[in-house]
């Protein structure tokens, strides 16, 4: 039998700061929580520019990526949907960003956007990753922090560190 490579997603996402300190976030149409702007890495684009993409497409604004402070695993497995078969294992990196230019506009993705001062966020993050992301944001000294969790059959943090 021909060996055949592990496949994992990977996956970016950008916490956004504006110059009055706010963080952007966009809420999600299918799933209608608020959350930061990122997404898959394509075939071929590194880690920055599919933030950079994926930013521009959900929320049409330009943004700098500055500092990676986070790298996460999902390491749960699940039934696809909508023609895909199991998802895999994801790995997701953090990076701090900055608002360069661009107004809101509604995407296939997102429906509303808004900016929350750092300490308010958290009234509008609803999911457990994303939370933990978002304190490991908070908390980023210069060491990237490492998370491994799951998120089914429900959310567990397994993993906590500094690397």
């Amino acid at each position: 039998m021909e060996k055949q490579f592990p496949t994992h997603i990977v996956a970016v996402f950008g916490i956004v700061e504006n110059d009055n300190q706010e963080i952007l976030l966009l809420k999600h149409r299918v799933r209608n929580l608020w959350g930061f702007p990122g997404g898959q890495v394509e075939c071929g684009e590194n880690l920055i520019d599919a933030l950079i993409r994926e930013a521009k497409e959900e929320s049409n604004m330009d943004i700098v990526v500055n500092k990676l402070f986070s790298v996460s695993s999902n390491t749960c497995t699940y039934q696809g949907y909508n023609g895909y078969g199991m998802i895999p294992t994801k790995v997701v990196f953090g990076f701090s960003c900055t608002y360069k230019h661009g107004q809101f506009r509604t995407s296939d993705e997102t429906t509303d956007s808004c900016w929350v001062p750092k300490d308010k966020v958290l009234d509008y993050i609803k999911v457990p990753d994303f939370v933990e992301k978002y304190n490991a944001y908070l908390n980023f000294n210069g060491n990237v922090q490492y998370l491994e969790y799951v998120t089914r059959p429900q959310y567990e943090l397994k993993l906590d560190c500094i690397i």
